[in-house]
């Protein structure tokens, strides 16, 4: 184990388990033995229908090290993953799925990793066993991930992750963006690495995901790259655009305008203003424009207000504060 950590959190988000969960949990207590780990190990039952919270709970009672939290309905991962996160009282936390496909004996080579002064390490299924209709959609996405957001992992779906706890006093998660947890560290200046890990065939059940996933990945990732990149200047984007497109608009308008008095003062053959369709594409710009300049002065005044309880820059260690009695007489000496 890392030094200077006591405790290790396991968070996994259940929906639908119940024939894996006792060989997961069997194989977590397996590892803890063997390796000598103090853990707790969170089953957060996201809504589950099939019995998983029964099995959850025999669980629990054989098992002290195991906490279950069981939500009303069906709120999605990130939401089972935020509630983990927020019960663990670990110094690391390690999430994995419950499907049995991440293999806890890993446990160890992250801890590993971590030493190396990391704050997040992520899991990369390099050789998946899943079907190529899901394999290659999420390749595509992961190049994509990187692309936009400069941070260099293979696998941001991976449900197999490594984060020190501290990470989540400023990282706020909801919505789906858990696939994007390693990304929003990054940009608060979090130190993030990699590891090739084992991936296992799907021995119960089948998957929860269909193809819309993708579809709102790339929605979320759009989000994570406004807030990554433009969250406390919205404006900068927003008004950019809206300038944009307000100045070419007003270049059409001054061309028309032109064009008129021309005709005016000399019965040049122009075309009617009115039957010009550059007058209507200027008018859209102009209103195009003026609507973004005036939603990124909105984002900017919100996010002004909730700047007050929240930092935009993140302190990754402090000297101690000087003895202000010994300061004083220093500076009377």
């Amino acid at each position: 184990m890392e030094r200077g950590i006591d405790m290790i959190s396991l968070v996994l988000p259940i929906y639908n388990e119940k024939e894996s969960l006792g060989v997961l949990h069997d194989e977590i207590a397996d590892v803890a033995r063997k390796a000598n780990l103090e853990i707790e190990v969170l089953m957060v039952d996201d809504g589950s229908l099939d019995g998983s919270w029964k099995t959850i709970q025999d669980i629990a009672r054989a098992d002290s090290r195991v906490h279950g939290i069981r939500f009303r309905r069906n709120f999605g991962k990130a939401a089972a993953l935020s509630a983990g996160f927020r019960a663990a009282r670990g110094d690391l936390i390690i999430t994995l799925d419950g499907d049995l496909q991440d293999d806890p004996a890993e446990i160890p080579r992250f801890l590993a990793a971590m030493a190396n002064e990391f704050d997040v390490i992520s899991g990369w299924k390099r050789k998946r066993h899943d079907s190529w209709h899901k394999v290659l959609p999420s390749r595509v996405f992961n190049a994509l991930v990187t692309w936009l957001t400069h941070v260099p992992l293979h696998d941001h779906n991976s449900g197999m992750k490594c984060y020190r706890a501290l990470i989540f006093q400023e990282v706020r998660l909801y919505g789906e963006l858990h696939r994007f947890i390693p990304v929003l560290a990054a940009a608060r200046g979090f130190r993030i690495g990699e590891l090739e890990i084992n991936h296992r065939p799907r021995r119960f059940g089948s998957s929860k995901y269909g193809a819309g996933r993708f579809l709102k990945g790339f929605l979320d990732l759009l989000t994570v790259k406004f807030l990554t990149g433009f969250g406390q200047r919205p404006q900068h984007l927003l008004g950019s655009i809206g300038l944009v497109s307000f100045l070419a608009g007003s270049a059409g308008m001054l061309y028309l305008a032109y064009t008129w008095l021309m005709r005016l003062w000399d019965g040049a053959a122009y075309l009617p203003l009115h039957e010009r369709p550059l007058l209507t594409y200027s008018v859209a710009a102009l209103l195009l424009g003026g609507q973004m300049m005036s939603i990124g002065f909105l984002a900017e005044l919100i996010t002004a207000y909730q700047s007050k309880d929240v930092e935009s820059y993140s302190i990754a260690e402090q000297t101690p504060p000087c003895d202000s009695s010994s300061d004083r007489h220093s500076r009377t000496a």
